[in-house]
């Protein structure tokens, strides 16, 4: 998607990628799995040994904040809760939510609608 210079950022919704695997390991936290199975990766791991998928532990706020992203929330609706939640600790909430968000969209774990 290609953002336009007028467009309101925090209306867009964000949307995950069905291909990232996830899971809540036991200190509540989220867990990411990220499979590696096009050509190239496939001929890496061959040529390399590397591992076949790799995971990303999420910290408190990327946490909450993946396990809310439901195809629904805006991003200002998701920063309204993690403001709710973790008060000042998030502060400052939408440039720190917004950065996050790119950082998940520029590797391909959701996207915006």
């Amino acid at each position: 998607m290609i953002l336009k210079k007028d467009d309101n950022y925090l209306e867009y919704i964000p949307i995950k990628n069905e291909r990232i695997q996830w899971r809540d390991r036991e200190d509540d936290l989220i867990q990411l799995i990220v499979h590696r199975n096009s050509l190239f990766e496939r001929i890496i791991r061959k040529l390399f040994f590397t591992p076949d998928k790799f995971k990303i532990d999420l910290d408190h706020i990327g946490s909450f904040i993946w396990k809310n992203i439901d195809g629904e929330k805006s991003i200002y609706d998701l920063g309204e809760l993690v403001k709710h939640e973790f008060k000042g600790d998030a502060e400052p909430l939408y440039e720190r939510l917004i950065q996050y968000l790119n950082i998940l969209k520029n590797n391909k774990f959701i996207e915006l609608i």
